[in-house]
């Protein structure tokens, strides 16, 4: 096996042909059998390792492999620190052709425990997440990658449901270790409510002193949230300040005390009542789409920072960014394709690329966290 690939695959070459295998780690030998994708392409499923790299350990997860949450319990941590920083470098070549021969540093936590929220998936009285590659449900009574309380409440929701066998859905758990919020997704029966209220609230709860209802959105990694702000922000200060894709206000109430005037711009309804509740009379706070603000925005803040959903900023925005020539930007990515696409109109509209660093928020997952700091 020649490396690992965004998406969590490893990747050889038979031929000429390109083959993409799950659950290895480069310098491998391995055994699989093999289906054709395209003419050029092959995916494969692991059969045998034949030659196992020094890297690899025993998985910690009874399910993985078949559970499709994890992709790289199968390889000691530090070796998937190294691999996500060389994706994130190939990605950004690749996509949008962008050579970038600076470190990127890896901001990293303990990768077990980490996750302060899951959606599980409920189905004839079990309990779980979808299998690799399918919507069949893979039952666990456990997960090492989440936080202690919410495994609590996967024991106590697999003894609960049992009885109820009718009932197919997912519910979205969420806690700050004291509460756990509760987003039923599907529509259920009161037998099935009234089981699932007892596991948390559906109201909102406060999460390092802010306040997260349960349609809004708040970073999942409990042991990194502090560390993404200080990556994103470091010694940013000055008039002004804009923070784009604001949610729940995260970066904006730490803006406020760095900028004598910061506005924060948040299109989701929950999200944005949260935001004004959080910052208060500190930020000025805009339930507008970021298109739509940047495109009525006349003056030109002193920075930029922008953390948006996976399909990223996209050209509308870019353009938007370009026009406004602010000299310091900052992004926050979780989908380093669309960073890519991203940065390489950026790049064309006159910024330069002055640090990367990758924020490891989904240890054990192939997922990853890119902030970039740009200048003009």
């Amino acid at each position: 096996m020649e490396k690992l690939v965004y998406g969590g695959d490893g990747l050889a070459r038979i031929e000429g042909k390109v083959v993409l295998i799950p659950y290895v780690a480069p310098g491998e030998v391995v055994r699989a059998s093999l289906d054709r994708v395209k003419n050029d392409m092959f995916r494969g499923r692991l059969l045998e390792v034949i030659s196992p790299a020094a890297a690899r350990v025993a998985p910690a997860c009874p399910y993985f492999q078949r559970c499709g949450g994890c992709q790289y319990q199968h390889v000691d941590y530090a070796l998937e620190v190294e691999q996500k920083v060389a994706i994130l470098r190939e990605v950004l070549r690749r996509v949008g052709k962008i050579e970038f021969d600076g470190e990127i540093a890896a901001i990293t936590a303990d990768p077990w425990g980490y996750r302060n929220r899951v959606q599980l998936h409920i189905d004839r009285g079990q309990v779980g997440y979808f299998e690799h590659g399918s919507r069949r449900l893979c039952a666990i009574e456990h997960c090492p990658i989440a936080s202690p309380v919410l495994n609590q409440v996967i024991a106590k929701l697999n003894a609960q449901l049992a009885r109820l066998s009718s009932f197919s859905g997912a519910v979205d758990l969420f806690t700050n270790e004291n509460e756990v919020q509760m987003n039923l997704l599907d529509r259920a029966p009161r037998s099935v409510f009234s089981i699932l209220e007892t596991a948390g609230t559906t109201g909102p709860i406060e999460y390092a002193g802010f306040r997260v209802s349960r349609n809004s959105f708040f970073q999942v990694n409990r042991f990194l949230v502090d560390g993404l702000v200080a990556c994103a922000l470091e010694d940013q200060q000055g008039d002004s300040a804009v923070d784009l894709y604001a949610g729940v206000g995260l970066f904006s109430r730490h803006l406020a005390g760095r900028f004598q005037r910061v506005t924060a711009v948040e299109a989701g309804h929950s999200a944005f009542r949260d935001l004004a509740h959080n910052v208060a009379d500190r930020v000025a706070a805009e339930n507008s789409s970021v298109e739509e603000f940047l495109a009525r925005l006349e003056s030109t803040p002193d920075f930029i920072l922008a953390d948006p959903p996976r399909a990223g900023l996209g050209k509308p925005v870019v353009k938007e960014l370009s026009r406004i020539r602010a000299p310091r930007v900052t992004i926050v990515a979780c989908d380093p394709a669309t960073l890519a696409r991203d940065l390489q109109g950026l790049l064309a509209g006159g910024y330069r690329i002055e640090k990367i660093a990758l924020v490891d928020l989904f240890p054990r997952t192939f997922h990853l966290e890119t902030v970039v700091r740009l200048r003009r």
